[in-house]
């Protein structure tokens, strides 16, 4: 059983652009491997809440460390043109050293959508939208040309260069458990899949879907790094379990977190048991929200006692 790629999850609203850098290098100091950011134009349901835009950001934290990896799950693939996205990516691989991660999905939240004027539609017509970015995205980073006729795009001839510094791309991360769609897009796309904190009641069944959707496009499942997003709250001792749980319930309680699927609130060995079982179960990357955003002390536990246990 080898170690997967350990990240976390930094929801960055309400957050100064100091306050995700120190989280960000703490992270690059301890060893934890990948930093990962939301995608929206405001916090959801706090639009008066602080909240920096993305890829901006991220742009600034791979430009101030060296070493860890940063993504967003996931970028919204309403808000940036397939092409503009191919150069960004391209442009920012370049940049960090080839430490991009390229999470990409078709859009969550319609109130954002609504009120900055973009485009929402069926959840049917976004995904064939997202289908044909991944489709511009593969052309840009294996080929440095794109020639693209669909429903929503159309591309003729277009250079993309410099190339990625990764190869053959940056890893493009897929979420979502959608039979009909989005695992269709996954098995035909994506190098990585992640299971959002929504889905973990049942993850075996999920992994069954997606194997289902990669039988019918004739991909090898194996070929897919399987990933997972869960919330864990760590203590750092019995002591303090209650507190934990009840910082996590207050601020992960609700329904699509899957706090209590996730089976990671306890102390640091109590976690590091149930992230072996899903690292039997096949996953390649664990990405975290932790219970208080990073703190110090919880990434502290999480590099030092976590981490090494697996």
């Amino acid at each position: 059983m080898s170690r997967p790629e350990i990240g976390v999850y930094l929801p960055h609203m309400g957050f100064s652009y100091e306050d995700v850098l120190h989280r960000t290098r703490r992270c690059e100091e301890l060893g934890i491997e990948s930093l990962w950011l939301y995608d929206h134009l405001y916090a959801p349901g706090m639009p008066d809440r602080p909240s920096m835009e993305a890829w901006t950001l991220a742009t600034a934290l791979l430009s101030h460390t060296e070493r860890i990896r940063v993504g967003h799950m996931v970028l919204c693939n309403q808000f940036r043109h397939p092409v503009m996205l191919a150069k960004m990516a391209t442009t920012l691989d370049q940049i960090s050293g080839g430490r991009l991660t390229l999470g990409v999905g078709s859009g969550s939240i319609e109130d954002e959508h609504r009120r900055a004027g973009f485009e929402w539609g069926t959840f049917a017509e976004r995904s064939g939208r997202l289908g044909e970015t991944l489709e511009i995205l593969h052309q840009a980073f294996g080929g440095e040309r794109i020639t693209h006729s669909g429903k929503h795009f159309t591309v003729t001839d277009f250079p993309v260069t410099p190339g990625p510094v990764q190869r053959p791309r940056p890893p493009i991360v897929v979420g979502g458990v959608g039979a009909k769609y989005t695992l269709t897009l996954v098995a035909r796309y994506a190098d990585v899949w992640n299971v959002p904190t929504y889905a973990l009641g049942d993850i075996e069944k999920t992994i069954s879907a997606l194997r289902s959707a990669c039988e019918a496009v004739g991909r090898d499942p194996a070929t897919i790094v399987m990933s997972i997003e869960a919330v864990a709250a760590l203590a750092p001792d019995d002591a303090a379990l209650t507190a934990v749980r009840d910082i996590a319930e207050k601020r992960f309680g609700g329904p699509g977190f899957g706090l209590r699927e996730a089976g990671l609130i306890g102390t640091p060995a109590c976690v590091a048991d149930r992230l072996r079982e899903l690292i039997e179960m096949g996953f390649g990357q664990i990405v975290l929200f932790t219970h208080d955003r990073c703190s110090d002390q919880t990434l502290d536990l999480l590099a030092g006692e976590v981490i090494p246990a697996l």
